[in-house]
Formats: structure tokens, sequence, C-alpha cells
């Protein structure tokens, strides 16, 4: 049987501190019609270049997360934590309306995310859900740098991480993101950084609201956080967490198997970008609940360009 797509049975509204800009916004998930993919409206400006189309070929800077803009400079920047969300609840086509430059950084995880698609529900729609299939080896590398996707049932991940920090050290995480296995291993994991990093960042302007309330920050060899930390490799889980969301801009979902190694958002971003580069590298099929097999109708491979193709290329 073909698996259908997906779509929010209603609207759902929060509101939130920008974590870069420290501004309080609020973010409204609004139900979308069949083959919409996701797409950004900021609700503060008008006109052309209000609505910025998820897509890998619209991201603009992956510096301290990652930005997507429109071709008139109009940018949502810190879109990851909520596209990794919509991929782990399947959601294909929504309008995300955001009443700034910025999406709210709640938490600094997806679950806060996942609670508003639960709480708004889930609806299918009557087409079939497209899945890009990888069909040969595409792989990044920068420095100690590598991001890699290869053909493989379903969708996993595997990652690893190496810091100086005694309180990271090494860590590496797989995961087969199975029905639950998002949300119960992966959303809550929140992202994090050092104070002295922090610090830093405040001094120049930037990450104004980031707080203790939002991400997890440490100090040498301790965890600022009063409450420590959810899973005792939260870090390498955030890692896993940011590079589902990056993926998720490629339009679809991806069944392949992804390997990060140091990786961030700008090798995730330029994976896709030679991913794309080349159409014998996937195929876009009809998903079936089967994750092993794949309707044999091929959509073709033109249809994910035309879907995401937007005028801004990748600067990262």
């Amino acid at each position: 049987m073909t698996i259908k797509q997906k779509t929010l049975k209603s609207a759902i509204s929060c509101t939130g501190i920008g974590l870069h800009s420290g501004e309080k916004v609020t973010m409204t998930l609004l139900p979308a019609d069949i083959d919409a993919g996701i797409t950004f409206r900021r609700t503060d400006v008008a006109g052309e270049g209000a609505e910025i189309k998820a897509a890998y070929d619209n991201v603009c800077d992956t510096r301290l997360c990652t930005t997507i803009g429109s071709e008139t400079g109009k940018t949502i920047g810190t879109v990851e934590h909520l596209m990794a969300a919509l991929s782990g609840a399947g959601i294909d086509n929504v309008t995300v309306e955001v009443g700034g430059a910025e999406v709210p950084i709640m938490d600094g995880s997806a679950a806060p995310f996942l609670f508003l698609i639960d709480c708004a529900g889930v609806v299918e729609q009557d087409a079939p859900r497209k899945v890009i299939r990888i069909l040969k080896t595409v792989s990044i590398t920068q420095d100690d740098k590598t991001a890699t996707l290869t053909a493989a049932d379903g969708f996993a991940l595997d990652f690893a991480i190496d810091f100086a920090s005694p309180v990271i050290a090494s860590q590496d995480f797989s995961v087969g993101l199975n029905d639950g296995v998002f949300k119960d291993e992966i959303a809550r994991a929140r992202t994090f950084g050092f104070m002295h990093e922090v610090e830093a960042l405040w001094a120049a302007g930037l990450a104004k609201g980031g707080s203790l309330d939002n991400a997890v920050v440490i100090s040498g060899d301790k965890i600022m956080n009063e409450e420590g930390l959810r899973f005792d490799d939260e870090f390498v889980r955030h890692k896993i967490l940011d590079a589902v969301g990056d993926l998720y801009l490629a339009g679809n979902p991806i069944q392949g198997h992804y390997s990060g190694v140091r990786s961030g958002h700008a090798l995730n971003n330029q994976l896709l970008n030679v991913l794309f580069s080349d159409s014998s590298n996937y195929e876009i099929v009809h998903m079936i609940d089967d994750s092993s097999r794949m309707a044999s109708q091929n959509t073709g491979a033109g249809a994910l360009n035309k879907a995401t193709v937007a005028a801004s290329p990748a600067t990262a």
C-alpha cells in the first residue's frame, strides 16, 4: 500500500525567543495542499520575498544555524530544529508563518515542535508520498569533517564527534528512524555551546537570546544547566537532530544512510548540493508501507528539482 502525504489537521501557534536576535517571535503552523511542500512566510514583511521555500538551494547562511532566503534578501534563520520535527513527524506539506527573521528556539531541541504537531493533529492527503532514494554514494569532506549518503533501506544516520572538552570528548551514535524513534531518541537533545564562545557571541551582538533555558552550556569540565543532561550522549544526538533537519531541505524524505564525522550545517548543505548535481545519484519514487521496497513507478528525477530549485544558490 502506498503511503500518503500528510499535513496538519488544524493551525497551531507558539511564541518564543529568537536565539540570535533575542526578540520575541510568534510562529504559526498551518495545513497546506498536496505537493505544496514546506514554505516559510514572513508575516512581519509585505510583498515579494515574504515566502521562502524550505529548500537546500535556498540556504544562504550556515555559520551559526541554517538560514534560508529569497531573491529579495528576506531570510528565515534557525530552521533546522523545526525541519527535524516535521521530518520526524512525517509532515510533507505545511506553511510556517513567522513574525520575524528567525524561528523561535524554544528549549533548543525539536521536542516542543513535535508537541505542537501532536496538538494540531495530522491528516493524510489523497496523494502518494515521494521519497528520494539514494542510488550512488555521495560524499563531501572538508579538513577533518565528512558527510556521506549511501544507498540503504529506510532512513538511518550515524554520527561521530570529538571535542577537546572532557565533558563531551568522543561520542558516536547510530539510529534508524523508524516509527517513534525520532521522538524517543533524538527530539529532546538540545543545542550546546561553550561558555567562552557564548560570551564572545554576546560581545559581538550575537546569540542575544541564548540562555540555559535553550542550550546546554559547558564551562571547563562542568555543565552549567542545573538539570544536567537529558542523555549521557546528548551532544552527538543533537548533531543527528541537526542533520535530520538539514537533510529535510532536500524537499522530500530520503531513503538512504547518512554518515557524519564532525559535520555541521555547512557540510550537510554541501552534501545535498553534490547529491542533486547529478541525476544519476538518486531517483524519486512513491513510498510504500514496506520500507524495504518502493513503488515501481518512478516520478522522474526532474520532479524534485522543479519543486525545490530556488533563486539564490547556497553560499555555505
